[in-house]
């Protein structure tokens, strides 16, 4: 493990006109999103609630039929018309959903048989290969994978996903699961005296644990978020969900697939709920969260202020384009800069 050490912040000032609001035409908390591309994204959230463009300026509100009383924390998106939708509550109030015609109709996949069970956050590697990752039943984090596109589901037997006293993981952006390439995946969790990352290299059969700099020890404070750019380089985020301007370490970066982490400081500072890489730039993580939302274009090391409207979740379709989601419908557009680092 490294040594935890605050890295320097770039810029404490936005950037000029970083986003710009856009029309949603829902007034529900949106927590989920996933960008296909520079025209085709989707975004979901509370009341049963999911959005889609297919042409990058007007959305279609979509209602999930029977899940009027659930809330979408994460989406994934295959393409215009397929996506899956996953709800996020105590025992079967945690659901995913799919759909193959553009949102017109909708058929449930998977519930939660435990009561217990609270489902945080769902990824794919592909259009068939999956992952959901849950809360401790019986002392260990509880992980899915389906080999079907969602269609069947097998639950793991937990090697290595033994759980803190007090631990457990948020389900704030649907973003405390990342994969890259076509095995790895990673979890990062909070509550307990610690957080920490698990990684899996092995679509989730077996994972190692190792721990985060960001400071936890309350139920509400710990990593929220976890995004790589390759199976090497990737970003944690997290904070104090009630307490958004606290002045803690709030990232940490790792160059080792997560064996190991450093302490970053991630602008503005706060409380952070989602961390992503930036397609087509390798160097590039977007954060975001109730504090505001930053840049960095030195895989993670520096950081600049974007703006400070409170925010949900962020995704990108290249370093000229992305949205941002937030409280009651938010919907923004990336209009700032290029996020790449120049050549």
């Amino acid at each position: 493990m490294l040594a935890p050490t605050a890295f320097a912040a770039a810029a404490d000032s936005p950037a000029p006109a970083a986003w710009r609001a856009e029309a949603s035409g829902a007034t529900a908390e949106l927590r989920g999103l996933s960008v296909v591309s520079d025209t085709v994204v989707w975004a979901s959230g509370a009341k049963g609630t999911v959005l889609r463009t297919t042409d990058g300026a007007r959305w279609q509100v979509l209602q999930v039929a029977g899940a009027e009383q659930l809330d979408f924390r994460d989406i994934h998106a295959i393409d215009a018309k397929s996506a899956l939708v996953m709800s996020a509550g105590p025992g079967a109030l945690s659901r995913i959903y799919r759909t193959d015609d553009g949102g017109a109709s909708w058929r449930l996949l998977a519930t939660n048989q435990f009561a217990e069970g609270f489902w945080d956050a769902m990824a794919f590697w592909d259009a068939d290969n999956g992952i959901v990752f849950g809360d401790p039943v019986n002392g260990k984090f509880q992980v899915y994978v389906t080999a079907d596109g969602g269609a069947s589901w097998r639950l793991g037997d937990g090697k290595g996903l033994e759980a803190l006293d007090k631990e457990g993981a948020f389900a704030a952006s649907g973003t405390s699961l990342s994969v890259a390439g076509s095995r790895d995946a990673w979890i990062v969790t909070g509550g307990a005296q610690s957080s920490r990352a698990f990684h899996s290299a092995d679509r989730g059969v077996s994972w190692q644990a190792s721990t985060l700099p960001i400071p936890a020890g309350a139920a509400a404070r710990g990593a929220f978020s976890v995004g790589f750019a390759n199976a090497r380089v990737g970003m944690a985020a997290g904070g104090d969900y009630k307490d958004a301007a606290l002045a803690a370490v709030n990232g940490a970066r790792t160059d080792d697939g997560g064996a190991s982490w450093t302490a970053a400081t991630i602008l503005p500072a706060g409380y952070m709920s989602v961390v992503m890489p930036v397609p087509g730039a390798p160097a590039s993580f977007v954060a975001a969260g109730l504090a505001g939302s930053g840049y960095s274009l030195d895989g993670g090391r520096t950081w600049t202020v974007l703006d400070r409207i409170p925010v949900n979740a962020v995704g990108f379709a290249s370093a000229i384009t992305g949205w941002a989601v937030g409280p009651k419908g938010l919907l923004m557009k990336y209009t700032g800069p290029a996020l790449a680092a120049s050549r």
